[in-house]
């Protein structure tokens, strides 16, 4: 291989050394060019990764400068991961967005049951309703306590309507709160590409607890 390469990474090209991308020997990214290389190569014989090519050149940079990205760190990071570049993933983590993403939020909704599962029923729900509608609803149900749980479903019972349209979160074992689990829903429904917004469920006459207690309205718009 000749020590000056040409890629064209998703349509974007660069130009680096043979040296920078074999930088970190274990990773993937040298693997590609360690040998007999083991990728394609474009109509201009430049070799070709089918990835997105905007990103790259933060790996570039790392590779060169070992300059940790403050830009676009969620996307840098998940190529990072697919490229196995360990130091990289590994300065990354300890990033604020990342941090927070991966050792605060996400142990945090680990902790809450079919927190993912409870999603997609939100989302099947609410295109269920969406018909010649511009906006349709989902009832959630919150707890965060056992007693809590027990309570709710009371309160649940109390409910005219299909109770199996109501999508139930909790309870969860550690600190954050009931908004901040409304929070998380609403963000990752949202980067879904749904359109959405919550308010507590005011419910009828005669209902024997305080509904926003526990139950809250999420409304998806659909156009």
């Amino acid at each position: 291989l000749s020590p000056i390469v040409e890629l064209n990474v998703g349509g974007e090209m660069y130009t680096t050394t043979l040296s920078t991308l074999k930088k970190h020997p274990g990773s993937k990214l040298a693997e590609m060019f360690t040998g007999q290389p083991k990728l394609r190569t474009d109509s201009e014989g430049r070799f070709f990764i089918d990835r997105p090519g905007t990103y790259f050149k933060y790996i570039l940079e790392y590779l060169r400068s070992n300059q940790v990205p403050t830009q676009c760190v969620q996307d840098v990071y998940k190529e990072a991961l697919f490229y196995d570049i360990e130091p990289l993933i590994k300065q990354l983590e300890d990033s604020p967005q990342i941090f927070g993403e991966l050792v605060a939020r996400k142990q945090f909704l680990a902790r809450v049951p079919s927190y993912s599962e409870n999603l997609e029923l939100m989302i099947r729900i609410a295109r269920a309703e969406a018909v010649a509608s511009r906006r349709s609803s989902v009832i959630v149900c919150v707890v965060r306590t056992e007693e809590d749980a027990a309570r709710c479903q009371d309160a649940l019972n109390s409910l005219d309507m299909d109770k199996k349209s109501v999508v139930k979160f909790g309870p969860w074992k550690a600190a954050p709160s009931i908004s901040d689990l409304l929070d998380c829903i609403q963000m990752d429904v949202e980067a879904k590409g749904y359109k959405i917004s919550f308010q507590p469920h005011v419910a009828e006459k005669g209902f024997r607890f305080k509904s926003h207690d526990f139950f809250y309205k999420f409304w998806f718009t659909w156009w």
